[in-house]
């Protein structure tokens, strides 16, 4: 790995410090390098506050040695006026001597225009250092800007003979350390989305208990509007947006949007586009993983599996004929993760 990379790593795993927190934004992490000694690091925290860039300006001490600095940054500095002022046009105000970039912003206000902006003010610059991993930080945002939907991960727990639940009643599957990983998953999300059927069994409130981190937006499918109200997932907890075929309106933190059945799936993506969702675990049930499932329409899976357990009887799950990229194991679970076939 060459200097470069090193930084650029480096930057990688800044700005993974804010995972879950930056929504609608990217992830970025930034470092200043003075004649191979880092100098300054930052990162972006959250949506609104200084982008990475800027903090690692400032946490320069001897802001002197700017100009004969290499400033590295994971995603293409910012060339448009958003909540703060472009980050290109400030590091070509101190007039750093290079700039390197991981990944270049696909994002149509960027897409170029900062590199060109400094290149333009005679600093040279280079990108697609890291490219791909630059990328895979960032999979949310680029998924959610390119293809005009969110990044969409599949997840469900099953039993060692294949069942979501036992006789069609809710059954726990999963144990206590598989239970932190996915309230993880939830934290660094954006969203989570169920279906009718899982509310009205489950009667869940989909929000992060057992790790650190936000409550992700939640979704609910209901066309017809059979959850109750007194239900958990209508509490204040967190943003909820109610998917129907009843009526639109927001009340407190419930928001119902109008989707019909017709073209539902292009329509629910053109709704969690338009609602700026980055990315959604699908947690279920079945019915709604397998509708994702058969049209293709997905971009990670996560499928626990408790061995030990057998449940003889219940509601199958989904089945993906793929082998897992990677498996973990929870003590007596195991985690599977997959990718689609592209």
């Amino acid at each position: 790995m060459n200097n470069d990379e090193l930084y650029i790593k480096r930057c990688i795993e800044l700005a993974q410090k804010a995972l879950g927190k930056t929504y609608p934004n990217p992830l970025v992490g930034s470092v200043i390098v003075h004649d191979g000694k880092i100098i300054g690091e930052g990162y972006h925290h959250k949506a609104g506050e200084n982008h990475a860039e800027i903090n690692a300006i400032n946490s320069v001490e001897d802001k002197s040695l700017i100009p004969e600095s290499t400033i590295y940054v994971s995603l293409e500095p910012c060339a448009h006026y958003g909540k703060t002022p472009p980050c290109a046009l400030k590091i070509k105000e101190l007039g750093f001597k290079k700039v390197v970039i991981g990944a270049m912003d696909s994002h149509d206000k960027v897409n170029g225009k900062g590199k060109k902006i400094i290149q333009d003010a005679g600093i040279e610059a280079v990108s697609g250092i890291l490219e791909k991993e630059c990328i895979q930080l960032n999979k949310r945002f680029f998924t959610y800007h390119e293809k005009k939907r969110p990044y969409i991960i599949l997840k469900w727990a099953e039993s060692g003979d294949g069942f979501l639940d036992k006789d069609f009643k809710p059954t726990a599957i999963s144990n206590s350390l598989v239970n932190q990983f996915v309230h993880q998953l939830r934290a660094d999300e954006h969203a989570i989305l169920v279906g009718t059927q899982t509310a009205l069994n489950d009667n869940p409130s989909l929000t992060v208990r057992n790790a650190e981190g936000v409550n992700p937006v939640r979704i609910l499918i209901d066309f017809d509007l059979k959850v109750p109200e007194d239900f958990k997932m209508y509490n204040d907890e967190a943003q909820t947006l109610i998917i129907n075929s009843v009526k639109e309106g927001t009340e407190n933190n419930i928001k119902f949007i109008k989707v019909g059945k017709e073209n539902f799936l292009p329509d629910l993506m053109a709704a969690l586009y338009k609602e700026q969702i980055q990315s959604v675990i699908i947690e279920g049930g079945s019915y709604t993983l397998l509708q994702f499932i058969n049209a293709g329409l997905w971009d990670e899976a996560i499928v626990i599996k408790n061995e030990g357990l057998k449940l003889e009887n219940g509601t199958q799950a989904p089945k993906l004929d793929l082998k897992p990229h990677d498996i973990k194991a929870f003590r007596d679970n195991t985690i599977s993760f997959y990718l689609p076939i592209i």
